[in-house]
């Protein structure tokens, strides 16, 4: 096995922004901290980042998808329909939570860039939700 060095490492997706400027003010109006605002924006939530930039291609963008790991998902639920995202954003209306098939209780949401957000709770007994 290769020796790999490690330190603060940090996995941070880019993700597609066709109007940079509503983008930010979706994912400021979530609750998520912006804390770089240049030519790209990097948002924190939780332990995870990513980075919006202002590049938009459709294919990819409506195909793209992100996982935010909650504990309480019916209280960020509540957060989430307080917001009035489609009259805000133009965005689809959020999904409320459901068990999924694959066990996971999930909310979806879609940004104004079509990335679909799944905002799923962790389960108790498992390890690596």
């Amino acid at each position: 096995m290769r020796f790999v060095p490690s330190g603060t490492e940090l996995a941070r997706p880019f993700l597609p922004a066709k109007d940079f400027a509503l983008s930010k003010a979706f994912y400021e109006a979530l609750g998520f901290e912006k804390i770089l605002d240049a030519s790209v924006a990097i948002f924190r939530v939780g332990a995870g980042e990513f980075l919006l930039q202002p590049y938009y291609q459709k294919d990819w963008a409506e195909n793209f998808m992100m996982q935010l790991m909650v504990d309480d998902l019916d209280g960020w639920w509540a957060h989430i329909a307080s917001l009035d995202l489609p009259g805000r954003f133009g965005v689809n209306a959020p999904k409320a939570p459901a068990v999924q098939p694959w066990g996971l209780r999930v909310a979806y949401v879609t940004d104004p860039s079509g990335v679909l957000w799944h905002v799923a709770e962790r389960r108790p007994d498992s390890g690596h939700d």
